[in-house]
């Protein structure tokens, strides 16, 4: 007789990991399904708070300093603050689960969004760059949401798990950089400098994404598939007992009985140190560096996911100074981020079945030629908006394959007890090859104008070109070792 299904309550008040936690087929899908449609939730409300400050953020840190050199570090301090808090979250998310995790981010952005609105009311730049890199927490939850998603997938559906978190975050990211002419007058309204109007917006989204979280992630997904891990290797380790048991002779049995006692009582048996799915304290970065040199898939993923972000960064940072240098409104400046945004999120559905269709790797080296005609195209915009909203819809797209190919190559690529301080790891490289993207990128548009820039990013991909054909060529001598 099969036994009646668990209510989500009832699974997350169970933790000991033993037979009694080994969840059915049914019960997994219906929680990953809840899980995905919470994620989604959150991330349409954030995702307002992300988008509001992307075509403001750069025009208020060169208001604030006077400079257009200086204008670039705010989208620096903003992917730098997600680099900072990338790893102190993955943290918390392998000792507390992704609900808390999750809602300490939304949080702590939700403060920086303050922060910002006081450094414009104060006038005083080093707290925006501040308040900014505290903002960036929103970023890091947004993106860590998506491995949240792929920790109940199965590798048939882990692409496209990941990609419907990811792709959800188009509405709130597209209405958001639209809000520049309602935040103005929020701002007039509220006494506010008009540019610091949007971040009301952020402020908001941030707190109701928090709230989703705390309050309806349930039961957390990553702690779940550990408990289901380690039930299963209980359950397994029983069998293997009885089985012994059946044919070992009796001067054995006293052995195995005490085998069997360890392993039911999640004791030190004999496999305790190789199978026990909690994995170890979060380590260092040169750890997870160590784990992922010793897989080539893993190598490409980092620098797909990497690389990938540091070109997008890079030239979306100095767009609106750009468009704005040429005569563009803040109307047109939004416009042309909401597309950017549509290209990063609303066809990753599309790639997510790409990546578990064709290969990641395939769809990899499909976001790099993406990305080079994106900064071929931007570069040679001039002030012709059209042509400049193509390219940035273009780098949106290129950057989509880049993140969801690799995120989804690089957690089935490490072991899975490795894979939280990972994928910590790695959305904090991500995070500081992008400030550093868009911390030179103000020099180089003072420099070399909007087409170097362009130019300089697309080397920025040649890298992941190479060990795309490396990982090829090993996989080539591979049958004929």
């Amino acid at each position: 007789m099969t036994a009646p299904e668990r209510t989500d309550a009832e699974i997350s008040r169970r933790g000991g990991g033993g037979p009694e936690d080994v969840l059915s087929d049914a019960e997994v899908a219906r929680i990953q399904r809840r899980t995905v449609r919470i994620l989604v939730l959150a991330q349409v409300v954030g995702g307002v708070g992300v988008g509001s400050s992307l075509a403001v953020s750069g025009l208020l840190a060169e208001d604030l300093s006077g400079s257009q050199a200086w204008s670039g570090f705010a989208v620096t301090a903003i992917t730098l603050g997600a680099g900072l808090f990338a790893l102190p979250l993955a943290r918390v998310a392998d000792v507390r689960g992704r609900r808390i995790a999750l809602t300490l981010g939304w949080s702590a952005a939700t403060v920086g969004a303050l922060g910002v609105i006081l450094a414009a009311v104060l006038g005083w730049f080093p707290l925006l760059l501040a308040a900014l890199v505290v903002f960036g927490a929103g970023s890091a939850a947004n993106l860590q949401s998506r491995y949240a998603a792929a920790d109940l997938a199965d590798d048939r559906t882990r692409a496209r798990s990941l990609a419907v978190v990811v792709w959800s975050t188009t509405l709130g990211a597209v209405v958001g950089p639209n809000l520049n002419t309602p935040g103005a007058a929020v701002g007039r309204a509220l006494a506010l400098p008009e540019l610091a109007g949007p971040y009301v917006f952020s402020a908001v989204a941030f707190a109701g994404g928090g709230a989703i979280m705390w309050v309806l992630l349930r039961p957390d997904p990553l702690l779940t598939a550990r408990r289901m891990a380690s039930s299963v290797e209980s359950v397994e380790s029983v069998e293997s007992v009885e089985s012994v048991e059946s044919v070992e002779s009796v001067e054995s049995e006293g052995a195995v009985a005490s085998a069997a006692s360890a392993a039911s009582a999640g004791g030190p048996g004999p496999e305790a140190g190789a199978s026990d799915a909690r994995p170890k304290q979060v380590g260092s970065l040169r750890s997870s560096w160590r784990v992922v040199r010793a897989s080539r898939p893993a190598m490409l993923a980092l620098a797909s996911v990497v690389l990938g972000h540091a070109v997008m960064v890079s030239v979306m940072a100095m767009t609106p100074v750009h468009m704005k240098h040429h005569g563009a409104n803040l109307t047109l400046v939004g416009l042309t981020i909401s597309l950017h945004i549509v290209g990063m999120y609303a066809f990753s559905p599309l790639v997510g079945w790409a990546a578990d269709t064709v290969g990641r790797i395939p769809v990899i080296a499909v976001g790099q030629v993406v990305l080079l005609a994106a900064v071929l195209v931007a570069g040679l915009s001039g002030s012709t908006v059209p042509v400049t909203m193509t390219g940035l819809l273009l780098l949106g797209l290129g950057w989509s394959c880049s993140m969801v190919a690799g995120s989804s190559l690089l957690a089935e690529s490490v072991p899975a007890a490795e894979r939280p301080r990972v994928q910590g790891a790695s959305d904090l490289l991500m995070n500081l090859f992008g400030a550093a993207g868009g911390a030179v990128a103000g020099s180089v548009l003072d420099v070399a104008g909007y087409g170097g820039l362009n130019a300089a990013a697309g080397l920025i991909v040649l890298p992941v070109f190479a060990v795309v054909a490396g990982y090829a060529a090993g996989r080539a001598r591979r049958p004929a070792a």
